[in-house]
């Protein structure tokens, strides 16, 4: 009687042969998934900016104009009735620290980056609104 026990040779390189490929066609997938997230990420952050610009504006109305508002026992600073480039990133609840570059190197605006996506915020105008722009990618 033959009693055999364990794998050949060739069914070991089939194996490894297999596995090669598989991971030669599911890498470039993951890389690609770490763009699509930081993109993700910019465009909620930007969702969040567009969001709290507002909210921010409404309760400057509700309190009568004045040059601040206080939300969640914070004082933010806002021009012409809408939050300024220093405070709109905590305002909407962005992690400045380890998730999102802030450039504010403008007058008037701010960049908020992460992984090559950007979006600026720019200060309201006299009678204006905040705008906000897609930068890059």
């Amino acid at each position: 009687m033959n009693n055999q026990k364990g794998f050949t040779l060739i069914e070991l390189i089939v194996v490894i042969v297999i596995l090669g490929i598989l991971s030669a066609v599911a890498v470039p997938k993951f890389v690609d998934l770490q763009a699509d997230a930081n993109k993700a990420a910019v465009e909620g952050a930007r969702g969040s900016v567009k969001s709290a610009s507002p909210l921010a504006h409404g309760k400057w109305l509700a309190q009568g104009s004045t040059g601040t508002v206080k939300i969640e026992n914070v004082d933010y600073t806002l021009i012409n009735g809408y939050p300024d480039r220093d405070d709109i990133a905590t305002l909407a609840g962005l992690d400045t620290t380890n998730d999102y570059a802030v450039d504010v190197t403008v007058d008037t605006k701010v960049t908020i980056s992460k992984g090559g996506y950007s979006f600026t915020y720019t200060e309201a105008a006299v009678d204006g609104v905040p705008d906000i722009t897609v930068v890059s990618p």
